[in-house]
């Protein structure tokens, strides 16, 4: 379907692809992963024309049409959402285009009669007569109402406009799709239906992303970028990390007899292949799991920061206490009639249909905004730790990484140099890396920093939102496992499906009609029909 030969891409002396050949063929999901620099974005754009490799070439099947996600959210401001949707067939739009033209001429000739009659033949033949249709329909599945269809682009918020651009991308069966980061921007249930409908497509699915639960929903093959070169494995993100790091353990064991390993292996392969069969997100593509060779699983050189989280002292019984907290801000009601009572040890997962709810919330709880009405009273032997979405005003500062880290160190042998630096190594932050200006940190980096601030704080109390941001597969997995050893308590919120489904044993949403408060995962509180009635009643 698609192949890539010889490729080769240098920036300056950096050598980021060398002589990569790999193929993309029917039937696949592909996820592309890799470390933040590796390249992922890049390669996107080579295999989508919009970029030129320094050597090698790409290759599509004759008569294959591609179809790339775009990434830029104005190219359309001027067109109509239905427009833009049709737009994604290049060619039964051109098609179009020229028919109107044609029809719309003052001196129309039998000649043009049978042009005409020729492009409707074919357009005809493309299923044109009922593209807009079908247009409609993938709008309205995305969550884009009847009402907005022939709205302006320009005139729609940047979430709206995102599941326009994907019903784009998707718009007339491509024969390859591309996208790269698609769940940006989308609440949890449009992320489930792109996840369905990727599960179930017949095409070549070729895909970056940071959402684990989105990649093994969708992927059949992990595409790993390292040292320059990309190698596909069989089965998705969850399937590749945890043989990766099965393999690594094996590597270490020098004395393990090679039948043993194997062994190891294979009981591996049939557990995990067992629990993708239960599993709700099964499809006929994860059957290639059980196809697997013992020699595809091998270790992966990626290099995950250490990420621990301890408590200077535990805490008491009572953690908070909120009495009718509520909370507008520029005349819209974010939240309202609020009580809670927290327990020592929940990990409680905060959402709502509102970003700017969430964050208010946690904004009122650090003591950096006060509520409209309510109060709230912290336990007092609580201490308390914030990570928030906006990190900016940490980094105002020309500070080198050692001397910013320092200044949360809590006792004169923590500020010293060596065991900076050697905290900073554990974050990935190795040799000069650690004496860089703080301001001239990439947003993963800085988010890095501001998880090694809360590990020197040693709060019992951890309030994180929107963790995720900007971090590369490797910290998130890393962060995660973090918490979950963590014996405090947290209160997150996160558009990462796995995070949340694998850290929260209580969710908490937030609505302008009150709260909805339950024990339970993250998929059995969206899956609950009770659950479902409820909120919509919340949110009217």
């Amino acid at each position: 379907m698609l192949s890539v030969s010889n490729l080769s891409v240098q920036f300056g002396k950096r050598i980021l692809f060398d002589e990569v050949n790999v193929k993309f063929t029917q039937g696949n999901c592909y996820g592309i992963i890799g470390a933040n620099g590796s390249g992922k974005s890049t390669f996107l754009k080579i295999l989508s024309g919009e970029i030129d490799p320094t050597s090698g070439q790409i290759h599509l099947e004759k008569g294959k049409r591609m179809s790339v996600l775009s990434q830029d959210h104005f190219a359309y401001d001027k067109h109509p959402v239905l427009e833009t949707v049709l737009m994604g067939n290049k060619y039964l739009f051109d098609l179009k285009i020229e028919m109107d033209a044609i029809y719309a001429k003052p001196d129309f000739s039998d000649e043009d009669g049978v042009k005409v009659g020729d492009l409707g033949a074919t357009y005809e033949e493309m299923g044109g007569w009922t593209a807009e249709n079908e247009a409609a329909n993938l709008l309205s599945s995305l969550g884009i109402k009847a009402e907005m269809h022939y709205t302006l682009m320009g005139d729609l918020d940047n979430k709206d406009k995102v599941r326009v651009l994907i019903a784009q991308a998707i718009f007339g069966n491509p024969d390859v799709l591309i996208m790269d980061e698609p769940t940006n921007d989308l609440d949890f249930e449009t992320i489930g239906w792109l996840e369905s409908f990727l599960a179930n497509y017949d095409n070549t699915v070729i895909v970056v992303s940071h959402d684990r639960h989105f990649l093994d929903a969708v992927c059949t093959h992990v595409s790993d970028i390292d040292f320059g070169k990309i190698t596909h494995y069989s089965g998705n993100y969850t399937f590749w990390y945890e043989s990766s790091q099965l393999a690594a353990r094996q590597r270490a064991q020098q004395n393990k007899k090679a039948e043993d390993k194997k062994k190891e292996l294979e009981d591996f392969i049939r557990r995990f292949s067992a629990n993708v069969a239960k599993s709700k997100q099964a499809t006929s593509r994860k059957k290639m799991i059980e196809k697997l060779n013992i020699g595809d699983i091998k270790p992966s050189s990626r290099r995950y920061p250490g990420i621990f989280f301890e408590q200077e002292r535990d805490a008491g019984d009572q953690i908070l206490n909120i009495e009718n907290f509520s909370k507008s801000i520029d005349g819209e009601l974010l939240f309202n009639d609020i009580h809670l009572n927290l327990n020592r040890g929940d990990k409680v997962a905060v959402i709502s249909k509102n970003s700017k709810a969430v964050s208010a919330f946690f904004e009122i709880l650090i003591g950096n905004k006060e509520p409209d009405h309510g109060e709230y009273k912290w336990g007092v032997t609580t201490t308390q730790s914030y990570l928030p979405v906006d990190n900016s005003p940490f980094f105002d500062t020309n500070d080198s990484l050692v001397d910013w880290l320092r200044e949360w160190a809590k006792t004169e042998e923590e500020k010293e140099e060596v065991n900076l630096r050697g905290f900073l190594g554990r974050m990935l932050f190795s040799g000069e890396e650690a004496l860089k200006e703080v301001n001239v940190l990439s947003g993963g980096e800085k988010v890095r920093c501001m998880l090694s601030r809360m590990m020197m704080i040693r709060a019992n109390v951890l309030l994180i939102d929107e963790p995720t941001n900007h971090l590369d597969l490797e910290s998130i997995q890393a962060f995660n496992n973090g918490l979950n050893k963590f014996k405090g308590t947290v209160l997150f919120s996160t558009h990462d499906h796995q995070f949340a489904q694998t850290l929260a044993n209580r969710i908490i949403e937030i609505t302008p009609k009150g709260i909805i408060n339950r024990f339970s995962t993250f998929d059995e509180y969206l899956d609950d029909p009770k659950i479902k009635e409820l909120r919509k009643k919340m949110y009217l």
